[in-house]
């Protein structure tokens, strides 16, 4: 068996990102950029308005003096003078600041008599401005390359004045469950049979990751059925198979996968859940095998498969993000296999708690829908008292 991080970095090693498409904005959110978004314009363009007010000299505004307001500023409608002394522009915000003007006195310090105001309270040089480029100018790299696109991403390259992106194309991942024992929900449940849960749980896991999930038929337990399910996977960006992994006589996806030229690079992980794992190619086509327990199956899909489709996908990944938090509970010594124990996560006033789930068996979906964290326990980590700092992965909408 071979650790989490040598297989983490094996799997990354054999991929590479998918080519690149170019999408409207409206599509981009998600994607990642694969060149990076340099500013065609200078945001703000000008001097503007922060504030509804005048537009003043700000040596002018002392208090209870008048100033003659000679004309108005709008959002996209600028005044075509200046500001001089004793005089004021009313304006509005996001308006341009007139020449001569180098301070915004907001309406509430005014008081209008006829067309003057008095000046209720001075306001200091450069008050309630939005200086021209104070956001980014023309020519700055805004988005680098490799950056995952969020909507306040976006909003920066529509500022740029970008309509459409250069991002890598949604890594495809094609699921094959395997098992004579499972059906589809909604399909009869043949007898000893059990409803196939894996097949929906990753698809939404590769959706929500950002990928295309591509759902081929059930294998079931034959040599040539896994194979041709495999045959059904190309075009895909990485295969991925759940079931069939381990070493019993109906274990037979690493038997159908070779009949199409499986090369295997490992298999089986020193971990828990998810020590039958494999990994391997078909002529060029990554191949992932994920156990069949669903519990087991995420698990490995948020430790290797969220992973390889970063990479995948255009970002230069680190693998997961581990954080700290206090035992809620103490935990015994582990042994020789990393173990990811499913935990809920309460924060206390004084940071995060993670107390594991009472029974952590590896087909119980409904205990892990409701854990908000995993438990990294290394390979013969010494017993932990409760309050002892351990490292968690949060599990969010993936």
């Amino acid at each position: 068996m071979i650790s989490v991080e040598e297989a983490r970095a094996r799997i990354l090693a054999a991929l590479k990102p998918v080519p690149v498409e170019m999408v409207g904005l409206a599509q981009a959110h998600g994607r990642v950029l694969a060149k990076p978004v340099v500013a065609r314009f200078t945001v703000p363009p000008a001097n503007l308005s922060a504030m509804d007010g005048y537009a003043v000299r700000a040596d002018d505004t002392r208090a209870g003096a008048r100033l003659r307001v000679t004309g108005q500023a709008a959002a996209g409608h600028p005044f075509a003078g200046g500001v001089g002394g004793g005089e004021a522009v009313r304006i509005f915000t996001g308006s341009v600041l007139p020449a001569g003007a180098d301070a915004v006195l907001i309406q509430e310090n005014t008081l209008v008599e006829g067309e003057d105001i008095l000046v209720n309270e001075p306001v200091g040089a450069g008050r309630h401005i939005r200086r021209a480029g104070q956001d980014f100018v023309a020519g700055d790299e805004v988005l680098p390359a490799g950056q995952r696109l969020s909507a306040r991403d976006i909003g920066v390259a529509a500022a740029a004045g970008h309509p459409w992106l250069c991002v890598h194309r949604r890594p495809r991942i094609a699921i094959l469950c395997t098992g004579d024992e499972i059906a589809l929900p909604g399909e009869p449940v043949p007898e000893g049979g059990i409803v196939n849960a894996n097949a929906g749980l990753l698809a939404a896991f590769v959706s929500a990751w950002g990928g295309e999930a591509l759902l081929l038929p059930i294998a079931r337990d034959t040599e040539d059925a896994v194979a041709l399910g495999a045959a059904e996977a190309r075009g895909a960006d990485l295969l991925v198979t759940t079931g069939g992994a381990s070493v019993g006589a109906h274990d037979l996806v690493l038997a159908g996968l070779k009949c199409q030229g499986f090369a295997l690079d490992f298999w089986k992980i020193a971990m828990r859940p998810g020590k039958p794992l494999i990994f391997g190619a078909i002529d060029g086509l990554p191949v992932l095998g994920l156990p069949g327990n669903p519990v087991s199956a995420y698990v490995c899909a948020v430790l290797f498969l969220a992973g390889a489709m970063d990479l995948l996908g255009g970002v230069p990944t680190a693998g997961p993000v581990l954080e700290q938090a206090r035992l809620g509970v103490p935990m015994k010594a582990n042994d020789r296999r990393e173990d990811y124990v499913r935990a809920h996560l309460v924060y206390d006033g004084a940071g995060w708690v993670a107390t594991p789930l009472r029974v952590q068996d590896s087909g119980m979906l409904l205990a892990l829908a409701g854990a908000q964290a995993l438990i990294r326990r290394p390979a013969h980590a010494p017993a932990a008292e409760a309050g002892e700092n351990v490292e968690i992965l949060r599990l969010g909408m993936a």
